[in-house]
């Protein structure tokens, strides 16, 4: 482990161990088995990088047959602020016509989720729905962005592990853990 990443963890709070994210996992997993039930295959698109861990997880938990993608948009790029959009991989699967199921870690002000609800829907997409690891508590959403799945819900803080990062460490930590104000 970096000395960077221990002072984090020696600065933070643990918030939900790994028991606690797999069990909402699952809660969600019931919901979105429900939500697509007898319907089309949809489309999977795991979120590069933080989304990776969730939606693996997320994906062993579902019984709905899934078709994978992904694709790597990112605002932060090692920061801990957001600047403008870069698209590092868009997904290969025509989504004209299809439903499409985004998984991501953190819906915190929102705008990567927009952006690419938004490009899924300029290509065609029937539904987008958006299910994510953590919701971040605060009223700095960018308008026309939800949600439709939600495991677990944090405190407007600095939060890392289980996918997100600590200036691009930690993201395997098998918990969620808060920088202490």
């Amino acid at each position: 482990m970096s000395p960077d990443l221990k002072a984090a963890l020696d600065a933070s709070d643990l918030l939900f161990d790994r028991a606690t994210i797999e069990r909402e996992t699952r809660r969600i997993a019931a919901e979105i088995d429900r939500d697509y039930a007898g319907g089309e295959r949809p489309v999977y698109l795991s979120i590069m990088h933080g989304g990776m861990l969730f939606a693996s997880q997320l994906a062993l938990e579902l019984a709905t047959d899934l078709e994978f993608d992904y694709l790597h948009a990112t605002r932060y790029r090692g920061a801990t602020t957001g600047a403008g959009l870069t698209w590092l991989h868009r997904p290969a699967t025509p989504l004209r016509g299809r439903r499409v199921l985004v998984a991501d870690d953190i819906l915190d002000e929102g705008h990567t989720l927009l952006a690419v609800k938004q490009w899924c829907e300029q290509e065609g997409a029937a539904d987008v729905r958006v299910a994510v690891l953590a919701l971040k508590h605060h009223d700095r959403r960018a308008p026309g962005i939800a949600a439709d799945y939600v495991a677990i819900e944090v405190p407007d803080r600095y939060v890392y592990g289980y996918g997100m990062d600590y200036h691009e460490q930690g993201r395997n930590l098998p918990a969620i853990y808060a920088l202490r104000d």
